[in-house]
């Protein structure tokens, strides 16, 4: 596969660097995204992978934008307010590349349909703020063999970690949070607050993580750190990592 003329100029400051080169952005090129949630973590996530040169993605998300979420959720405007979350980030994605490839669905996802939104994808970016969705992309991405980078954020912390609990040697999602959440408890930026540039962090963040994953085996760049979770701290700015072990115990991918 060719990058065309005006894709190559496009992409110039990413082919320039070793760590990328052409045969990566080429390889990006071919690669198929989906993003679960469109909110704060989604919204420059999506910005950023877009301006990578990802061939294709799936955004899924059932909401519509408010008015609270300018605060935060970067592809929206005021003219938004009102209308869907997926169908206002597919518009916001043909003005900014008219070439990549983007399905969308408004519906909620759950364990019974989330094989058909998520399958054949690369790699799934979950940035949802409930414990059961996340267990549902989880468990389907360790039953469909598919990478899930799971990004969360509240007030002024963060976390971003990478997951290929498909493999025999590395935890899901479900080894690092357990059983115990499979239902949607948990607390939300309108009870706690949230400093809108904090979800920029963990978003642009993410974003980085998945070009990693994206990348393996292709350049340099491209090391998944499979069970890495990374903590953002906003209040005194920090990052730390911990590594999620594999639980002999886990009912998704032991």
């Amino acid at each position: 596969m060719n990058l065309p003329e005006e894709r190559l100029d496009r992409f110039a400051r990413h082919i320039v660097l070793p760590e990328i080169g052409g045969a990566g952005q080429v390889a990006l090129a071919g690669k198929h995204v989906a993003l679960i949630g469109l909110g704060g973590i989604g919204s420059p996530a999506l910005q950023y992978l877009a301006a990578a040169g990802i061939g294709r993605f799936t955004l899924v998300d059932d909401d519509v934008v408010e008015a609270s979420n300018l605060q935060r959720q970067t592809i929206f405007t005021t003219r938004d307010v009102g209308h869907g979350k997926a169908v206002s980030a597919r518009r916001w994605m043909a003005n900014f590349d008219e070439a990549l490839q983007v399905d969308i669905s408004d519906t909620r996802l759950s364990a019974e349909n989330a094989v058909q939104m998520l399958g054949g994808a690369d790699l799934v970016l979950d940035g949802t703020d409930n414990f059961a969705t996340r267990l549902a992309v989880s468990d389907t991405c360790v039953a469909q063999g598919i990478p899930l980078l799971s990004a969360a954020v509240g007030r002024f912390q963060g976390q971003v970690g990478t997951f290929a609990g498909h493999l025999p040697d590395q935890a899901c999602y479900r080894c690092f949070v357990g059983d115990a959440f499979d239902a949607e408890d948990c607390d939300t930026c309108a009870d706690d607050g949230m400093l809108g540039a904090m979800a920029g962090w963990v978003g642009t963040f993410a974003a980085m993580q998945a070009m990693r994953v994206l990348l393996q085996g292709v350049s340099i760049l491209g090391n998944p750190q499979w069970g890495q979770l990374h903590l953002l701290e906003g209040m005194q700015p920090g990052l730390r990592s911990m590594r999620i072990v594999k639980d002999p115990a886990c009912t998704a991918c032991s």
